[in-house]
């Protein structure tokens, strides 16, 4: 099922906010201020529900940036979380899967997201591509807060969708790629 986040049924949104405390207590260093995102990344959510069980959820973030003095239209992934009692079963492989899929067809250049290190192979098998060497930078120009950060320990991700993405593909590797999706979404 996908949604923008606003219009989520607050049922399932309720369940989703539940997988997430559960994958990132309230009380741990790692756990976001606030699961809210920034409407200017015009978030859409994407669950995988099963008889009205939120199975695994993600979010979608968009905006544009410009990298080595050229435009992108651009869409990553955020929060995402598979319930801990379905863990090892698929589901959030097909998730990802799901929303590269959805991504491909949404008029972007570039699909682009920093993940923990020990997932990579998780997310090369639903379809994205290892940016070696890269580091994206959130934040803001005025704040900035890179992927390569102390204590971080990040690779990032990325597919190129559009013929622009495909044909400025060597510029991403061992770069620095400032997205900077502003002080709610710090990195996504």
């Amino acid at each position: 099922m996908t949604f923008p986040e606003a219009d989520t049924p607050p049922a399932l949104q309720t369940q989703v906010s539940e997988l997430r405390d559960e994958a990132w207590p309230p009380d741990s260093p790692s756990a976001p201020a606030t699961w809210a995102h920034d409407p200017a990344l015009r978030p859409v959510s994407m669950l995988l529900v099963d008889d009205a069980t939120v199975l695994a959820a993600l979010d979608i973030l968009t905006k544009e940036f410009v990298h080595a003095g050229q435009r992108y239209r651009a869409a990553g992934l955020s929060t995402v979380v598979t319930r801990g009692a379905a863990r090892g079963k698929g589901h959030g492989r097909r998730l990802v899967t799901a929303a590269h899929a959805a991504m491909a067809t949404m008029n972007l250049d570039i699909g682009v997201f920093t993940c923990d290190r020990p997932l990579q192979p998780f997310y090369e098998s639903a379809g994205w591509q290892h940016l070696p060497g890269a580091v994206l930078i959130g934040g803001t120009p005025l704040a900035p807060f890179p992927s390569d950060r102390p204590g971080f320990d990040k690779v990032t991700m990325a597919d190129f969708f559009s013929p622009l993405g495909r044909s400025h593909r060597s510029s991403f590797p061992h770069s620095r790629i400032e997205l900077y999706p502003g002080e709610i979404d710090k990195l996504w």
